[in-house]
């Protein structure tokens, strides 16, 4: 059930704040869903097209919240690093004994998005990562050229899940020695049939950053257009009915 908070507002648009923002997938959508949006990443991103803070975003968050400046906002999204539980780490490399140890920063997030008070999205792709899979969003469902299986949890709210459309084909690129064609492009790594950076940019509908790192680290921005309208419309309807 979503919780009784007021949205608020800059201008006309509700305010949400980004944390783990990257270069900005989420938040482009989020942005055309109805939200003025402000970004926080640790990284330097020049490439992001909102405002932003640089800093550790669990830090910062806990900073609004004692400051009393998270009540400025009307909703959270929260893509922590999902290194420690997505597919690839706890699957192929670790079997191969390739990469490191990650930091698990689901739990943490999720303390202090309780502590906001608001309503709030944590993302995580397929994998392990401790997270209610409320919602799951696939690229086929937008139409995408990327398939991009991505979890959501939900804080404060709900939202209907919608059918997992079929997928059409395969992902494009090599399989253990062998070359597969599809209607998909991998949206990872290097090497191995993955798409060039104009590929990327056209399959995940992302043209503000031509950064590979960037490009296969975001969602796409459909996804979180489809929360974010979902979510407003929620809200509309409570105060309507109010």
């Amino acid at each position: 059930m979503t919780q009784s908070t007021d949205i608020r507002r800059d201008g006309e648009r509700p305010l949400l704040l980004d944390l783990f923002s990257c270069a900005g997938g989420a938040a482009v959508g989020y942005a055309r869903a109805g939200f003025t949006v402000h970004g926080c990443d640790i990284a330097h991103r020049p490439n992001y097209p909102f405002p932003y803070h640089q800093g550790d975003a669990l830090t910062y968050l806990a900073h609004l919240i004692a400051s009393g400046e998270i009540r400025r906002y009307a909703f959270v999204h929260a893509s922590p690093p999902c290194q420690h539980g997505c597919a690839l780490t706890v699957g192929t490399n670790a079997s191969q004994g390739w990469g490191r140890s990650h930091v698990d920063l689901v739990a943490p997030t999720r303390e202090l998005l309780d502590a906001t008070g608001l309503p709030y999205v944590i993302e995580q792709p397929n994998g392990r990562a401790e997270i209610r899979k409320d919602l799951s969003l696939c690229g086929e469902k937008f139409g995408l050229g990327v398939i991009r299986h991505r979890n959501f949890e939900l804080g404060g709210w709900s939202i209907e899940q919608p059918a997992h459309v079929p997928h059409r084909g395969r992902v494009r690129g090599y399989r253990h020695g062998r070359f597969y064609d599809g209607p998909y492009v991998a949206a990872y790594g290097n090497g191995g049939g993955k798409p060039s950076v104009p590929e990327l940019q056209a399959a995940l509908g992302i043209d503000w950053t031509d950064v590979r790192e960037e490009l296969t680290e975001a969602i796409p921005p459909a996804y979180s257009e489809h929360i974010g309208a979902a979510f407003l419309a929620t809200r509309a309807a409570l105060e309507v009915a109010a």
